[in-house]
């Protein structure tokens, strides 16, 4: 069977797929819907007259910028009414895919700094993520937003003033990472609320989101003794401990995922500080979850 001909456009977009996927997860929040904005990136690049472009990646990463902004229009009302406290998609780190590794553990897509995004409007958010990360020159940003290039660069100042706050401060090495993720996850499961009163800051939040699906609370939780009567609440109710199917990073956080009690999956990310656990991002959201249930291959509990 002869080689099959070297493909130049499908090359040069699987080198630049993982940045387009980056940038498309950063603006919108939901791994999902980067993939399809890749893709769809790629459709309209292919159909584009080769005379007009200059440079794939250049092109590709300001397509897929456009097609967030449309997506982010389209989605505001739904954000808008969405049941509970929000959270992005979780990316678990996955050895035999290096891209949504690499993705994982990338500090600015940490649960804190995607929140952060997200409160800044599609044009900050658009501007930084074209300017910052992914190096593209304010001219070409002014004219992808047809706006002037001082006022991108005001959009830019503004967007990085938010962020600077949530910068990551303190990086958790691996042993570090597995060991705290463990003693969270198995303290929980037990309901060792002594355990947990060590490993908790005192300025601990408690995140979690259902969409209005699966329980959840309905309010960011913070305070040790609040996450702690809420953790002792959970436990008390299932009929038994989950069962652990991953341990390690989500969004570059210390983490893990478990089967649940009504057989579909749950994502715990940790964000820790000087030793202690000062935020718990829990995903509860089935719609969030497919990716992951998928790849734990677990299957969809009957309604």
């Amino acid at each position: 069977m002869p080689p099959e001909a070297p493909n130049p456009d499908l090359d040069s977009f699987t080198a630049v797929r993982p940045d387009l996927v980056g940038l498309a997860y950063r603006m919108t929040g939901s791994l999902a819907t980067a993939e399809d904005i890749a893709q769809d990136a790629f459709l309209r690049w292919r159909a584009t007259p080769r005379e007009q472009i200059e440079t794939p990646r250049a092109y590709l990463l300001k397509t897929a910028a456009r097609l967030s902004l449309d997506h982010l229009k389209s989605a505001r009302v739904r954000r808008e009414r969405y049941v509970g406290p929000w959270l992005p998609e979780p990316v678990v780190e996955d050895a035999e895919a290096p891209q949504q590794a690499a993705l994982a553990r990338a500090q600015d897509v940490s649960v804190a700094m995607l929140l952060t995004l997200q409160r800044l409007s599609p044009a900050e958010r658009a501007v930084f993520i074209l300017h910052d990360l992914f190096d593209t020159p304010f001219p070409e940003i002014a004219a992808l937003l047809r706006r002037t290039e001082p006022a991108c660069r005001k959009l830019a100042s503004r967007a990085r003033s938010h962020l600077e706050q949530h910068e990551p401060r303190f990086a958790v090495d691996d042993a570090e990472a597995t060991r705290i993720a463990t003693a969270f996850q198995r303290a929980t499961a037990a309901g060792d609320l002594a355990t947990l009163r060590g490993l908790l800051a005192e300025n601990a939040s408690f995140h979690s989101d259902g969409g209005g699906i699966r329980p959840a609370a309905l309010r960011v939780v913070t305070g040790l003794e609040k996450c702690l009567r809420l953790i002792a609440g959970i436990a008390r109710k299932r009929p038994a401990p989950p069962q652990l199917l991953h341990a390690g990073r989500i969004n570059g956080l210390p983490g893990y995922v478990t089967l649940e009690h009504d057989g579909l999956p749950q994502t715990t990310a940790l964000e820790v500080e000087d030793g202690r656990i000062t935020a718990i991002y829990v995903m509860r959201n089935p719609e969030k979850l497919e990716a992951i249930r998928h790849r734990f291959q677990q299957p969809t509990p009957p309604a």
